[in-house]
């Protein structure tokens, strides 16, 4: 039972990669926005590029988990 709802929680294809990474990054953007609101300045525009830069990455290692599956 734990197995069927644990198998759930896989991404399998990339549609669901990029949705994933879609929910991501509007997150991102959300926090940078408050980064903005909380820091204003320099500070703030260099928190607010940050954010992005992680969903990149975490994107990146998502979809090349997806392309070494042997099935």
């Amino acid at each position: 039972m734990f197995r069927r709802i644990a198998r759930l929680f896989v991404i399998k294809t990339k549609f669901e990669a990029f949705l994933v990474i879609y929910g991501l990054a509007t997150g991102a953007v959300e926090r940078g926005i408050h980064y903005l609101d909380r820091f204003p300045g320099p500070g703030g525009w260099l928190l607010f590029a940050v954010c992005p830069i992680a969903v990149f990455m975490a994107g990146a290692r998502i979809l090349d988990s997806l392309d070494n599956r042997p099935w």
